[in-house]
């Protein structure tokens, strides 16, 4: 049986490179960053090397660079380091902003400030077409409010925010504020495919993750502007400035610096093409099948769609029957009977949000993989509605 893996939002497969680049410091250059002697210099050398390299890509001083185990650790640092940092220095309740479809990570820190009466928070729903509208968070704006979170690229449905817009609303208008309104973005399904400049994005914070761009999985980074007032949320040792304390993953922190060595945006170029004509042929060729989300404003390798009468689950459970694999929505949800609350935040309705499909190419997917996936949602959706029909005609003739 053929595999054809069509989930890279999940993760990706790690890069040759990136894995060649790592090795050696297993076993050969297995030293601790942290001590003094030659074995740590070489692996500290390694650290700085890799710090160099994301410092470069983000256009920002190697200083502002903080390593952390993924996007789920450096989110958390991001928004709970800002509150402490808060509250070291005022007594009032500070405000957040953020957004109703962000991922669990930040909903959930959100939600465990909020809990613990440490914040006040806002969540800002997107339009139909999953954007975000700057305006709605500029009305949200209160005199407490001292951070804005919103992710550059959706993890389920892949829309792109108007991050540099929001960041205008930001700084041009006249808040009489308690203090200065930071901007964090989660750019994870971003770094791969957009510019993530700090200075032209204009964020103060931002984090992402090494396994969905052909690195290790339990590494990722946090940008930090210099200047910005954080706290550390994890005490220990002194790594990463002092902000973020425990043994630093050397091998991982190589294969992340390699991994984004490795980043070239022309491979956008033919995932889009990609993207569109599976786009096309879904609507085309699958009745009653809705892509979710702007088409215009979307990552070049995400497709999310609904169909009506079925379930999520028993597509991607039939897909990978055939040796297809895709998602219901985020990795991180899958265990969850719930539905996507990326679509509860674009205004679907639940039975509706259950039959959703999340496809998302990679830099080695071809349009001969596109077409055999296809075909087979075509048979599979076919099978499907045809048990939910025969299920819904003995409903009604036993309740008749």
């Amino acid at each position: 049986m053929k595999h054809i893996y069509l989930d890279h939002a999940a993760t990706t497969p790690v890069d040759k490179e990136v894995l060649k680049a790592m090795l050696p410091y297993f076993s050969q250059k297995f030293g601790n960053a942290m001590s003094i002697h030659a074995f740590g210099k070489e692996a500290e050398e390694a650290v700085d090397k890799s710090r160099e390299i994301l410092a470069n890509f983000l256009h920002c001083q190697t200083g502002e660079i903080i390593f952390t185990s993924g996007a789920t650790e450096a989110n958390n640092l991001a928004l709970k380091g800002v509150v402490k940092s808060y509250w070291n220095k005022q007594n009032t309740k500070p405000h957040i902003i953020t957004t109703a479809f962000e991922h669990h990570c930040v909903l959930d820190t959100c939600k465990s400030l909020e809990k613990e009466g440490l914040a006040e928070i806002s969540y800002i729903k997107p339009n139909r077409d999953g954007i975000i509208n700057p305006l709605d968070i500029k009305k949200a704006i209160k005199k407490n409010t001292i951070l804005v979170s919103a992710m550059y690229v959706n993890n389920e449905i892949g829309t792109v925010q108007p991050i540099q817009k929001i960041r205008e609303i930001l700084k041009t208008k006249n808040y009489k504020l308690q203090t200065k309104i930071l901007f964090h973005t989660d750019a994870t399904q971003a770094i791969n495919y957009f510019d993530c400049d700090v200075k032209k994005l204009g964020v103060d914070l931002l984090s992402f993750s090494g396994h969905k761009i052909y690195g290790p999985k339990g590494v990722g980074a946090l940008y930090i502007r210099k200047g910005t007032a954080i706290k550390r949320i994890m005490d220990g040792g002194d790594q990463e400035f002092s902000l973020r304390a425990g043994t630093q993953n050397v091998p991982g922190i190589v294969g992340l610096g390699k991994s984004v060595s490795l980043i070239e945006f022309k491979n956008a170029k033919k995932l889009l093409s990609l993207r569109d004509y599976l786009i096309k042929k879904v609507l085309k060729e699958i009745p009653e099948s809705k892509l979710n989300g702007s088409q215009k404003f979307r990552s070049p390798n995400n497709a999310n769609f609904t169909f009506a009468d079925m379930e999520g689950e028993g597509l991607v459970l039939g897909l990978s029957m055939k040796g297809i694999a895709c998602s219901t929505g985020s990795a991180c949800s899958t265990g969850s009977l719930e539905p996507s609350h990326v679509l509860l935040a674009l205004g679907m309705k639940p039975e509706k949000a259950h039959g959703s499909l999340r496809i998302t190419l990679g830099r080695d997917t071809t349009k001969q993989e596109i077409d055999i996936f296809i075909a087979k949602l075509k048979a599979i959706v076919a099978r499907l509605r045809k048990i939910s029909g025969n299920v819904l005609k003995e409903y009604y003739l036993e309740n008749k």
